[in-house]
């Protein structure tokens, strides 16, 4: 197992009983790993996927809407030569912070179930079985689409990640969705010579599309350049076609590539075999959690950043999610502060 700790100060660490472990690996499971370690708890992360896996999977060069103090972790400084950094810099920047923290970090390990209570909880995952005393869920949402539910969505030419545009010169694309990943990916790829189509079930492009962003895209439609189609829904997605209803009718329209850009949700699977359960008054079905301390109906399992909003994946972010970290790591040391005397 040692092997699979990417930074580690004790690689034996996890094969005994840890005072925490956290399940993802992006800035706030990092931040998470970073504040109970240097409260003197044993801890370690387990990630289904790559380091800050929702980063590698964003467009390539996209620039995230804070500046870099928003995103900080740990009181490590962001150093960036742009007002609002990159992608690329996010990831050297969360790596580093890793390394130089000798994070205890096991990679593509997904967690399986649960048993036990707090205090002595079995964590079994794709690799083995994690002992630990609590749990912190930090999972965020970017892993899981929403889906359309219409026949063809699983065709091999549909993606619900964009990447960039390059791929696409000369072909003709729709992109589903008008909010801000949707906006800019329609705008990259007719700049860079792709005939875009887009697909909007409201009346007009989302007023929460950034203020930069939104006159861009509305002019460009304007102009011809972006043919949209508004209070429109997908019925079928075919090898060569999409298939809408538009307030006209039914239209089928020609295409070489569907970016269905319709957002994500929390693993609420996973969620529930870990014991969290959602708050029935909330229509976004986030966990229901104790706002001092984040921890959840499930004692000894604690909930930090995005996944905290449930389906409302707008609630949270690293710039407030990165904070729960300190919460959630002062309610533990405390509990812990007994044993660790």
């Amino acid at each position: 197992m040692a092997e699979r700790a990417v930074a580690c100060a004790d690689s034996q660490s996890i094969n005994r009983m840890l005072d925490v472990l956290i399940i993802g690996a992006g800035p706030v499971g990092l931040a998470c790993a970073l504040e109970t370690q240097r409260k003197g708890l044993k801890a370690a992360i387990v990630e289904k996927g790559a380091l800050v896996n929702s980063l590698v999977g964003y467009p390539t060069n996209m620039e995230f809407f804070s500046t870099p103090e928003l995103l900080e972790i740990g009181g490590y400084p962001f150093p960036t030569a742009h007002y609002k950094p990159l992608r690329e810099d996010a990831l050297d920047y969360y790596q580093r912070v890793a390394r130089d923290e000798k994070l205890t970090i096991r990679l593509h390990e997904k967690v399986l179930s649960m048993s036990g209570e707090q205090g002595d909880f079995l964590v079994e995952t794709s690799q083995g079985k994690i002992r630990t005393r609590n749990v912190i869920v930090a999972t965020g949402f970017y892993d899981l689409p929403n889906p359309l539910n219409v026949p063809g969505e699983d065709l091999p030419h549909v993606s619900h990640y964009y990447k960039e545009p390059y791929q696409h010169v000369l072909q003709h694309v729709v992109v589903i969705g008008a909010k801000n990943s949707s906006a800019k990916a329609a705008l990259q790829m007719t700049r860079a010579g792709a005939r875009v189509t887009l697909i909007v079930r409201g009346p007009e492009v989302s007023n929460s599309v950034k203020y930069w962003i939104r006159p861009d895209l509305v002019n460009r439609i304007a102009e011809g350049r972006i043919t949209a189609h508004f209070n429109t829904t997908i019925t079928a997605i075919t090898p060569e076609a999409v298939e809408v209803l538009t307030p006209e009718g039914p239209l089928r329209i020609a295409t070489d590539f569907v970016y269905a850009l319709t957002g994500y949700h929390p693993d609420e699977a996973l969620l529930g075999r870990l014991g969290v359960e959602p708050d029935p008054a909330d229509e976004a079905r986030a966990p229901l959690f104790d706002p001092a301390t984040h921890e959840t109906t499930q004692p000894g399992v604690f909930v930090a950043g995005t996944v905290c909003g449930g389906r409302a994946t707008s609630r949270w972010f690293i710039e407030n999610g990165r904070h729960h970290a300190q919460l959630i790591a002062a309610h533990i040391a405390g509990q812990l502060a007994p044993q660790l005397a």
